[in-house]
């Protein structure tokens, strides 16, 4: 005798599965009889029957998609810990006696500021485009913000590491995402798909809003540093002196959407953050 499936299906269970795939009572009920099978399983009611995108290519045996995201999360989290254990450019005292004339060089004549003693870290003249941090009790190269997500400055030092850190980091949730949605089930009624995607709809809307919030950070930083300015001199141009004697729309740092990005995000070379252009000579001055 051919052995069946066991029994244990309902008439509720049985209409269910008739309506979520289209099918007449009888034509299931025959399907099933026919093919010996009488046990016909109910709705997706518990945490056991769901499956995501990548749970299934687990189970299929295919684990480089796991195995790319677990490597992009430990990616991420390395990188947070580089960006939050980076000096910033924070400045030694006895480092700045020698490069007063060389700044100072660099700045036209006719405009060039006053250059500020910094009154916390007793530097006798604080470098242009450099500003004390109240958290970190310290001046820092190139400021641009200090982050209380990572716990340090942004400056000089790790600003670029901190885009590439929000870059990974937003790939990272939008990959989470993917797998959240791939999770969600169909139900017939929206009670039961509330009570059966409840957990994961809590994880969209958490994961959501954290790559929103990332994704406007990495995009207000990458039209920073195309213009080559930084948080501060972007919020506070008013109050910042080399700034005063420029229109709103000039910046004497700018060199180019291609020059700026190039110079930030290429480590070949080093950078003088603190050279001046203008716009009447290609030449820095």
């Amino acid at each position: 005798m051919g052995s069946g499936c066991r029994i244990g299906g309902t008439q509720c269970e049985l209409d269910y599965w008739c309506r979520l795939l289209g099918l007449s009572s009888d034509k299931a009920a025959s399907l099933s009889v026919s093919s010996g099978c009488t046990h016909i399983p109910g709705p997706p009611d518990s945490e056991e029957h769901r499956d995501v995108n990548l749970r299934r290519c687990e189970e299929q045996g295919e684990l480089l998609l796991p195995l790319l995201f677990f490597l992009l999360v430990a990616l991420s989290v390395l990188l947070y810990f580089a960006v939050s254990l980076m000096d910033p450019g924070f400045i030694l005292t006895d480092s700045v006696k020698g490069s007063n004339e060389e700044m100072e060089s660099m700045i036209p004549q006719s405009l060039t500021p006053r250059l500020r003693r910094c009154g916390y870290c007793l530097l006798q003249q604080q470098p242009m485009r450099a500003k004390h941090c109240q958290m970190c009790k310290r001046c820092v190269r190139r400021f641009d913000h200090h982050c209380p997500w990572i716990e340090n400055c942004v400056g000089e030092r790790n600003h670029r590491w901190f885009i590439v850190y929000l870059l990974v980091q937003l790939l990272a949730l939008l990959w989470a995402l993917d797998i959240a949605l791939s999770g969600i089930t169909p139900t017939l009624t929206w009670e039961q798909w509330f009570r059966v995607n409840g957990f994961l709809l809590a994880a969209l809307g958490v994961v959501g809003v954290f790559s929103m919030v990332v994704m406007l950070l990495l995009g207000c930083h990458l039209y920073l540093v195309s213009i080559s300015c930084t948080t501060w001199e972007f919020m506070s141009r008013h109050r910042i002196s080399y700034l005063k004697n420029f229109s709103d729309e000039e910046n004497p740092f700018d060199r180019g959407v291609i020059c700026n990005l190039w110079d930030f995000f290429c480590v070949c070379s080093t950078v003088v953050w603190e050279k001046m252009y203008t716009r009447n000579t290609p030449n820095s001055v």
